[in-house]
């Protein structure tokens, strides 16, 4: 694999071409100009320069052009960078490498195989001026081969000896025999075969040349040339191919530099019919003994494909496969199976690692602190209301009411351990269950006592009848009711669409596929989970409606405002939750974030109604026993006087300002400043409709509703 520079001809252009065929690349392919400008040789080795790792050069020039190209390598600082491969016309000549012998070094050259011929020796050693005067070149050799001139024919500037004409080739001069001979004698023969098979073909027993063969076609004497078969003058066999071409015959050169810093022509191998080359009698860069390499480009690291450049197979761009690819071949990426990444070398792939919530994560620990916290606190209310359940304060809550209430929140932590535990048929089955189910206890229980309180009080506005639907089992009923329409909606949708696992490769399936992971989880859409918990968000923003309508009725009358402040609280806790929860959608860590948004959304939802609902109450029954103490009870005629004076100070109210009235009130209501707080059913409701219509009669009036 390297270069080839040539000059400008169709010969050398067609040896190139063989040598390509028979397995050299030529990364680029350079002419030497016949007549060469100034500064064209370095502008060539320039050119040879843009692919580096190409250090072969295969010359096909003239010796001339072989010193020039090396001097323009030394001009250029490349001493030792190039490995010159020459053909026969440098062959183990000299004048190509003098004074140039270390940018030279290594270059590997070509001959023809050469063999002695002696008969042609003696012959021509044994020629004169006498005996070979047909040659009419011969007289201008022998001045020139022996130094003297020949009378005025072969008189020559500055030359005073006088040939004899007794002198004789290889003793009076020096002689070696042209290497070239045997190619001359065998082509003169390959002729005189060729003529003697065809005359035998054309003019049989005809003596002479025949009339066939007086005017004959030159393809005809070719194809006979072709097909001629003899042992040559050096004793080889005279054939040729269907091309047309003999059997190549060469030995190989190798010009070195010694130990004693000589530079010679060394043979390193041969050539006939195949290669035999000594590879240890090679030697490259003095001081260098590894075998120098010669690439267009260098072989693609792993997960890297080859981008052959046009025209050029030995060449090519590396480009690595990015992203989710890998190494299918070597020159093509593919993209790895969905639920597969590349391996680390890009030469195959491997599945993506599954991860899931883990418990000792802080994405886990947080909401499981805060779950346990209120777990505790949870069943230390609960464990609270069940010893102390026949008290004032417990019985003025409403039990019943109070214990679905606190099993709602109890499910609002509950549900954390769920969502964060690790997902299988039966985890993903009661994350449906009990998803919205804690909510849904929670909101159901306080929208059915928010509601009774906003019809007792409507009602009292109208008549002194009870409305209907208020007592502990009715509302036990309503608040049931209300959880069997989520408990309906989930078992629809376990049967539309029933719980499995997925892995989701998606979610974080980032740009380096390092980091890429599936996740682990139920198949539960954010669609799906809204739908779960809207039902849960309906009854929340109903009981909101509820607890404004309410927010009248003082704070000492059945929790109405403390009912008030927790669904507002809530409300702005899940208007929060909403835009964390799906602004997160398209984040890496969106399992993380959703997941424990979610749950401390629930928890902060049940810590908040625990807090104002039912803390103060604990507070006050462990901490303050004397007032969990029921009142002096009045007789229902108590209530009538109140509700008779009630009627006068509306007669009066015509006529009065509000505050003249109420400071009258007071006064006739002064032997009377006792008032009841545990009564009957029936007294109850005649005191909510008096305490309704006349606010300030009752300040310290608590009754269970």
């Amino acid at each position: 694999m390297g270069f080839c520079v040539q000059t400008e001809q169709s010969l050398i252009l067609r040896l190139r071409l063989c040598l390509c065929l028979g397995g050299v690349c030529i990364a680029q392919s350079l002419k030497i100009p016949r007549e060469p400008r100034p500064g064209e040789f370095d502008k060539i080795i320039r050119r040879l320069l843009e692919t580096p790792h190409a250090r072969a050069i295969i010359m096909f020039a003239n010796e001339d052009d072989i010193r020039r190209v090396l001097d323009a390598a030394k001009r250029s600082n490349q001493t030792g960078h190039f490995l010159w491969v020459g053909s026969d016309s440098w062959g183990s000549k000299i004048s190509p490498v003098i004074q140039q012998e270390r940018v030279a070094e290594g270059a590997i050259t070509i001959l023809p195989k050469r063999a002695t011929v002696e008969a042609f020796d003696r012959y021509f050693r044994s020629r004169s001026l006498s005996n070979n005067r047909r040659n009419v070149w011969f007289a201008e050799f022998w001045e020139e081969n022996f130094g003297c001139k020949l009378g005025m024919h072969g008189k020559r500037p500055g030359s005073l000896k006088k040939c004899t004409g007794l002198e004789k080739v290889g003793r009076d001069s020096s002689y070696e025999q042209e290497g070239k001979v045997q190619f001359v004698m065998d082509a003169v023969y390959a002729m005189a075969h060729a003529l003697h098979r065809m005359h035998r073909d054309y003019c049989f027993g005809y003596p002479g040349l025949c009339p066939r063969m007086s005017n004959i076609n030159g393809k005809e004497l070719l194809g006979y040339v072709r097909h001629v078969n003899f042992n040559g003058s050096a004793g080889t066999p005279v054939v040729f191919n269907q091309n047309g071409d003999a059997p190549g015959r060469y030995d190989i050169f190798q010009y070195q530099i010694t130990n004693k810093s000589t530079a010679e022509y060394k043979v390193i191998g041969q050539w006939t019919n195949k290669l035999h080359l000594n590879v240890d009698a090679m030697r490259w860069r003095t001081g260098d003994p590894t075998l120098p390499v010669s690439v267009c480009s260098v072989p693609c690291q792993m997960g890297e494909r080859k981008k052959i450049v046009k025209g050029v197979p030995c060449c090519w761009h590396c480009e690595r496969c990015e992203g989710y690819h890998f190494q299918a071949s070597e020159f093509s990426c593919e993209l790895c199976p969905y639920e597969q990444r590349p391996d680390r070398n890009r030469t195959g792939c491997i599945p993506i690692p599954i991860i899931k919530l883990e418990w000792h994560s802080a994405w886990a620990a947080i909401p499981v602190f805060v779950a346990v916290l209120g777990i505790l606190a949870t069943s230390f209310v609960v464990v609270t209301f069940v010893r102390y359940n026949d008290t004032p304060i417990v019985r003025a809550s409403g039990r019943e009411m109070s214990y679905v209430l606190l099993t709602g929140i109890f499910l609002c932590y509950a549900i954390t351990f769920l969502m964060i535990a690790t997902p299988s048929l039966a985890i993903c089955s009661f994350r449906r269950v009990f998803l919205g189910l804690g909510m849904c206890f929670s909101y159901a229980a306080l929208l059915t006592k928010t509601n009774r309180i906003h019809r007792i009080f409507e009602q009292g506005k109208k008549s002194v009848a009870a409305p209907r639907f208020i007592s502990p089992a009715s509302q036990l009923v309503i608040t049931f009711s209300l959880i069997s329409v989520q408990l309906l909606g989930v078992f629809v949708w376990f049967a539309v669409d029933p719980p499995h696992t997925v892995v989701d490769y998606g979610e974080q399936r980032t740009s380096d596929p390092e980091k890429a992971r599936g996740v682990l989880k139920c198949d539960i859409s954010d669609l799906s989970l809204i739908c779960s918990l809207g039902y849960s968000i309906l009854l929340m923003v109903t009981c909101t409606v509820y607890a404004i309508k309410t927010r009248g009725v003082p704070e000492t009358f059945n929790e109405a405002k403390p009912i008030g402040f927790t669904m507002y609280t809530t409300c702005i806790i899940w208007l929060a939750f909403i835009p964390i929860f799906f602004g997160t959608a398209q984040s890496a860590e969106r399992m993380y974030i959703q997941t424990t948004t979610l749950t401390i959304s629930l928890s902060l939802s049940a810590s908040v109604s625990l807090g104002m609902l039912y803390m103060p109450k604990v507070y006050i029954i462990i901490f303050h026993p004397e007032q969990n103490v029921p009142k002096r009870k009045r007789s229902f005629k108590a209530i009538v006087t109140a509700a008779t004076m009630s009627g006068k100070l509306v007669q009066k109210g015509s006529d009065r300002p509000n505050g003249e009235v109420k400071t009258e009130l007071c006064e006739s209501m002064e032997t009377n400043s006792e008032y009841f707080s545990h009564v009957g059913q029936n007294s109850a409701l005649l005191a909510l409709f008096i305490y309704t219509h006349r606010p300030l009669a009752f300040p310290s009036l608590s009754v269970p509703i």
